[in-house]
C-alpha cells in the first residue's frame, strides 16, 4: 500500500512538472540582405542558433547570385568568364527557372538582364551591346542559354542573366531548409518581402501574414495591410508594379518587364500574391503573371490550379480584389 502511493505521489509530481515546464521559446532574428530586409522567428528546440550561421547561407546564396557583386558566379557568367565554376545554387536555380520559363511560355525569363539594365534597375557593371530596346530582344530567351557539362554555353556573348524575380523565394527556401537541418520546425522566415510559415507561432496559432495595400514607396513604416492571412505550412510571395519603379519624363516606368515587348509592364494588374509549397515557385509565378497582366493572368492561376491574390484598379482608379477559393479560406479562417 505504501508502495502504491510512493509511485502515485511520483506520478503526480511528473505530471505536475510536465504542466509547469514551459514551451520552448522563439527568438527573433532581423537584419539586411540581397538589398533589403530579412526576418526570421522559430522556436528553439535546442540551442539557440548563432546570427552568424544564418548569415552564412545568406553570403553563399549571394556569392552566387547577386548582380551586383561584381565576383560572384552570375555576374562572371555575364561577363563571359570561362574559368567560371558554377555552383549549386547556381544551377539549382537555373533549372528551376527554365521550367517556370517553360510553363508560362516565357512571361518569366531570367535573360531579361540586358532590358532591366537598359530601363535602369540593375547596375551597369556589364556593358549594353546597343541602346535600343528592340535591338536587345534578340539576347532575350532562355532558349539561348544552358548548361553543359557544369558550364555555360550561350548562343550570343550578350546573352545575360537576372534571377531578382526569384531569387529572394529561393533564399526563403534555403532558410527553411537550414532551420529542418536544426530539427526546428516551428517558424516564420521573411526576406524582401518572400515568407514561409510552418507549425505554429508563438501563442500557439496559426501564422498570420499580411498582404500589403499597392502603395508606391511603402515600407516597414509606413505600409498599409490590405488584408491578412492565417497560414501554416506553405509558402506566400508577391510581386507588384507599385514596389519598385523609375521616373523619366514625369512617366513611371514599373520594374516588372515584359520578356516580349522589352518594355515595362503597363496594365492596371498592380499586386499578385501566390501561396504554394515552394517558395522559390511562387516568387517566380508572381513575377510571371505581373508580366501576363490581369485577365490572361487570372486564366492562367484557374488552368494550373494556383492559389493567388491579386489587386487592381478598375476603369475609375479604384482597388479591386480577386482571389481563389483556397485563399478566400485563409482570410475567413480563425485560430
Amino acid at each position: 500500500m505504501n508502495n502504491c502511493i510512493f509511485s502515485f505521489l511520483n506520478l503526480f509530481l511528473i505530471i505536475a512538472l510536465l504542466a509547469c515546464k514551459k514551451p520552448n521559446k522563439y527568438v527573433f532574428v532581423k537584419g539586411f540582405a540581397q538589398g533589403g530586409t530579412f526576418h526570421i522567428k522559430y522556436q528553439v528546440t535546442n540551442d539557440t542558433i548563432p546570427v552568424s550561421e544564418f548569415y552564412h547561407v545568406l553570403n553563399q546564396i549571394n556569392t552566387s547570385l547577386s548582380v551586383y557583386d561584381s565576383n560572384s558566379v552570375i555576374s562572371r557568367v555575364n561577363r563571359n568568364d570561362t574559368t567560371v565554376v558554377l555552383d549549386r545554387f547556381f544551377t539549382e536555380i537555373f533549372r528551376e527557372s527554365y521550367k517556370i520559363y517553360q510553363l508560362t511560355d516565357g512571361a518569366f525569363d531570367i535573360t531579361v538582364a540586358p532590358l532591366v539594365r537598359y530601363w535602369g534597375f540593375l547596375p551597369e557593371n556589364v556593358s549594353l551591346p546597343t541602346s535600343k530596346v528592340d535591338s536587345l530582344l534578340q539576347f532575350v530567351g532562355m532558349d539561348k542559354i544552358q548548361i553543359k557539362q557544369n558550364k555555360i554555353w550561350k548562343a550570343h556573348s550578350n546573352v545575360q542573366l537576372d534571377v531578382n524575380g526569384i531569387a529572394q523565394g529561393f533564399t526563403v527556401d534555403k532558410l527553411s531548409m537550414f532551420l529542418e537541418s536544426k530539427n526546428i520546425h516551428n517558424y516564420m522566415i521573411e526576406v524582401g518581402g518572400e515568407v514561409k510559415v510552418k507549425g505554429k507561432n508563438p501563442e500557439g496559432q496559426l501564422w498570420k501574414v499580411g498582404i500589403d495595400k499597392p502603395i508606391e514607396n511603402s515600407n516597414e513604416l509606413n505600409r498599409e495591410l490590405q488584408t491578412i492571412l492565417h497560414i501554416t505550412n506553405i509558402s506566400l510571395a508577391t510581386s507588384g508594379s507599385y514596389r519598385k519603379f523609375i521616373e523619366k519624363d514625369g512617366i513611371k516606368y514599373s520594374h516588372t518587364i515584359d520578356p516580349k515587348t522589352g518594355k515595362p509592364t503597363f496594365h492596371r494588374l498592380l499586386s499578385v500574391t501566390i501561396l504554394h509549397s515552394s517558395c522559390t515557385f511562387a516568387d517566380a509565378m508572381a513575377t510571371a503573371i505581373m508580366v501576363m497582366g490581369l485577365e490572361k493572368g487570372k486564366r492562367f492561376i484557374t488552368e494550373n490550379g494556383l492559389q493567388a491574390y491579386l489587386i487592381y484598379s478598375d476603369e475609375k482608379g479604384n482597388l479591386q480584389t480577386w482571389m481563389t477559393k483556397a485563399v478566400e479560406k485563409y482570410i475567413k479562417l480563425k485560430n
